[in-house]
């Protein structure tokens, strides 16, 4: 294939643009919680240039989208490009997006080209890729990948107590068709760094061979509640500031695993009773450690385990740890990694690999057939927020890599 082949970036911006109305916050992000009403809106719109541009659209029980353009040969099986349109609570306009999006501009420049290809193309959106609203996050991908049952998936309740499966009726994405991952090729993940690598080293591709390791953790602070004001600080059992304690604990760990790439903090609290004037007896806290390297996450748990009896001797509150868990970890395939290496040296682009820190849907996907991720720049590596930001020269090159990367693959097998 000609390297003078091309997206075309315009179009993909005013893409991205229009998209990024709905759900506009004040500050320029995206509040698109997942199968809320502006979740609804933008399948519609995801669909409907989908339906345009010749795909055939299918949506499974869980409400994944499958938009896919046919192949030349009635045997080849699909290959899959695809991310996620929900966000965070105050989310960008881009993270997540570009994986979906990116996708609809490479079909649309093969129909504008008159490509053809043996195998399908098939763009996915992936059901709650957050987990914003519904826990766990990437629960779309984990049901299509078999590693959460679709029963129990439907049956998760938002903190406001309504059910996935009744707000994934109420915004019209209950389907019924199934593709199995059997059935598929690949899959090709095209998202934003999410951090600044790329931008801080000038390079205009990243390509994405693993994942790193991340070992989250729940623990339990239970104290004693009690009037704020009137018991002496000897006496408190205060939660909260054992909460405080853990929290500068697992800050401390990543400090000291930092200058090998390692990572820690405390990314959530639950606290009761969470009142004016009253000490909280009981608090939750969500503590999350990664790192490059394969078990190192491990180590940082247990280093947080072995601090336990002193932080629980320092703040005279009960802790344990009431749930765990792993992921990521994860080694992309090599073979489509280097498709999208020669392709950006093919290209003219400058890239470089690296892994990625952030959890993504193809963590799972890589599971159960070959699939790769290829990252671009994002202003200063925010995201998350509002204030994320890429130009169209930040992820033109990526996008391309995608398309040339794609039609290798389609070349291959």
């Amino acid at each position: 294939m000609s390297s003078n082949l091309r997206i075309n970036g315009d179009r993909l911006w005013s893409t991205l643009m229009e998209q990024a109305t709905i759900g506009r916050t004040e500050k320029g992000g995206l509040r698109r919680l997942a199968l809320s009403q502006e979740d609804g809106a933008v399948r519609d719109l995801f669909c409907r240039w989908c339906e345009d541009a010749g795909l055939t659209i299918a949506i499974d029980g869980i409400g994944n989208i499958f938009a896919t353009r046919p192949g030349t040969d009635p045997h080849a099986k699909p290959i899959l490009m695809g991310s996620h349109l929900d966000t965070q609570i105050h989310g960008g306009r881009f993270d997540g997006i570009l994986g979906v999006l990116g996708p609809l501009e490479v079909i649309r420049t093969l129909n504008e080209r008159g490509i053809t290809t043996k195998h399908p193309l098939t763009i996915v959106n992936w059901t709650n890729e957050e987990g914003a609203r519904f826990e766990p996050p990437m629960i779309g991908s984990k049901v299509f990948c078999n590693l959460h049952a679709i029963e129990d998936a439907l049956n998760i309740r938002d903190k406001d107590g309504i059910r996935f499966g009744d707000a994934l009726h109420t915004i019209g994405y209950s389907g019924r068709s199934a593709l199995s991952p059997e059935q598929c090729d690949s899959y090709f993940e095209l998202h934003i760094e999410q951090g600044p690598e790329l931008e801080e080293s000038g390079l205009q591709v990243g390509i994405v061979t693993g994942a790193f390791d991340v070992r989250w953790a729940v623990v339990e602070i239970r104290g004693e509640s009690a009037h704020s004001g009137t018991t002496r600080m000897a006496d408190r059992r205060n939660a909260i500031v054992g909460a405080a304690a853990v929290i500068e604990c697992v800050n401390e760990i990543g400090l000291v695993y930092a200058s090998s790439g390692g990572r820690s903090t405390t990314a959530r609290l639950t606290i009761e009773p969470n009142l004016l004037g009253i000490l909280s007896h009981r608090v939750e806290a969500l503590c999350d450690f990664r790192h490059p390297e394969k078990g190192v996450p491990q180590k940082m748990f247990e280093s947080f385990q072995a601090r336990l009896p002193e932080l629980i001797a320092r703040t005279q509150c009960d802790m344990s740890i009431i749930k765990d868990w792993q992921y990521g970890a994860v080694d992309y395939n090599a073979d489509l990694a280097a498709l999208s290496r020669t392709a950006a040296d093919r290209l003219g682009y400058s890239h470089r690999d690296m892994l990625t820190v952030a959890g993504h849907d193809s963590m799972y996907i890589a599971g159960v057939m070959p699939a790769t991720m290829i990252f671009t720049p994002c202003e200063k590596g925010i995201s998350h927020n509002e204030a994320e930001n890429v130009t169209l020269a930040d992820i033109e090159p990526g996008t391309n890599v995608l398309l040339h990367a794609v039609l290798a693959r389609d070349a291959q097998t």
